[in-house]
């Protein structure tokens, strides 16, 4: 399926190649870095790129590229969904993904890419298994693998792996106090324009757990309105054909934090955004004057938190002098644009608004440029999906269930 995978940092040089069906000329990286650099940013270029030889398929996460060419026909979805899978094993090693990271561990990425992939086709992708296999990374491992010469690798095959039916959960799994938590959290991607009215609006979400349960529990997860609900994605544990016939998620858990399911959900324009813009900008002779004001309307009385506005200006503009009733805000001379950050709102608070006027080179500015908002909020689900209820099955414990929601902004844009 994957003929190699080569790891690129934010300069296009090559951190970490593998190859799994023969060498792969590294001319392939030169003409996939000479088609990033024809955008404005690595995000903007598609994921399949084609060559006359490859299809060049990659991932952008963490400020690192994951590329893989590949040159037979196969399910591209497939492997763009593998490489998310890479970076997630990763990031359950190493806690963080960053090109340091990367070099400090070389190690144990090889030996996570042989054991996750033979000859191409994938293998052991669940973060269980492969940790009974190579031993994760800390400062006592390392001393006596440097020092010692002794591999991460375990001696034993993962009890899980070759006769279990639930590959993804270990077994002989206990604790003392028995728990499990969900997160759900749903980022939003919405245009308005200039008078408010919502262009498109989506919402993108996911329920992550984090399961501290003995035994083999088998949980049956019951929402209060499930069918707002759209193109759900599943973890392999979840029983689909019960949340199509039923709408409820039956599953054995993983032992430890995953991802249980995706979604989206489409939101009718008629209902409100949680944050509203409005800017109002006029253009003059050599400069222009703004004024742009934020209202809170559906958020359940939650404060929004962590609110960055980004105006961006015409590159002809020198100077901007403004003012701002809440928050603190900037000019950068090298994007002209104004960084307003407003850090908490809240309901009760006075209308944020920030006023200013700009000079600029030319005699008449460009305009009509995007603002870019960012925001979060805590224990609010826009979507207003709600956990209703947690059974337990084949175990005689109750566990403590712990629930918390998050709506934050994707590409939230207004246009000016």
């Amino acid at each position: 399926m994957i003929d190699s995978l080569f790891v690129l940092n934010t300069a296009g040089k090559i951190i970490i190649e593998k190859h799994w069906r023969g060498l792969i000329n590294r001319q392939v990286v030169d003409y996939f870095n000479d088609q990033v650099s024809r955008q404005s940013s690595p995000e903007d270029l598609p994921p399949v790129v084609s060559t006359p030889k490859y299809q060049l398929v990659h991932v952008y996460r963490s400020c690192l590229t994951f590329l893989s060419p590949v040159s037979s026909e196969v399910d591209v979805l497939l492997v763009i969904e593998f490489l998310h899978r890479i970076v997630d094993i990763l990031a359950e090693y190493f806690g963080e993904i960053s090109e340091i990271s990367i070099r400090d561990n070389f190690d144990v990425v090889y030996q996570l890419l042989e054991e996750m992939m033979d000859y191409g086709y994938p293998l052991t992708t669940e973060p269980n298994a492969l940790k009974e296999m190579i031993v994760p990374p800390n400062i006592i491992n390392k001393v006596i693998s440097q020092v010692a010469g002794v591999t991460s690798v375990t001696q034993h095959i993962p009890n899980g792996s070759t006769i279990s039916s639930i590959p993804w959960r270990k077994s002989g799994v206990k604790y003392t106090n028995n728990e499990i938590y969900f997160d759900i959290i749903e980022e939003i991607d919405a245009i308005v324009d200039s008078n408010g009215a919502i262009v498109s609006s989506e919402t993108h979400g996911i329920i992550q757990a984090n399961c501290r349960l003995s035994g083999m529990p088998d949980l049956t997860l019951n929402f209060i309105n499930p069918r707002v609900l759209d193109d759900c994605s599943f973890h392999p544990c979840v029983r689909y054909n019960r949340f199509e016939n039923e709408r409820v998620l039956s599953f054995v858990p993983p032992d430890g934090p995953f991802k249980l399911m995706s979604y989206r959900v489409n939101l009718p324009h008629q209902q409100s955004l949680p944050i509203y813009v409005k800017p109002q900008i006029h253009i003059g002779n050599n400069g222009g004057k703004f004024d742009i004001s934020i209202n809170i309307r559906n958020t359940d009385g939650k404060p929004v938190e962590n609110v960055l506005l980004v105006f961006p200006l015409a590159k002809s503009v020198s100077n901007v002098n403004a003012t701002c009733n809440l928050g603190s805000y900037i000019f950068d001379p090298v994007t002209k644009s104004v960084r307003w950050d407003l850090g908490k709102i809240e309901s009760k608070d006075k209308v944020p608004l920030l006023s200013g006027n700009f000079s600029s080179s030319e005699q008449t500015p460009e305009s009509g440029h995007t603002i870019t908002l960012d925001f979060s909020i805590n224990m609010y689900a826009i979507s207003g999906l709600r956990v209703d209820s947690l059974k337990i099955f084949n175990e005689g414990y109750k566990p403590y269930k712990g629930v918390r929601s998050l709506t934050k902004a994707g590409k939230f844009q207004i246009r000016t």
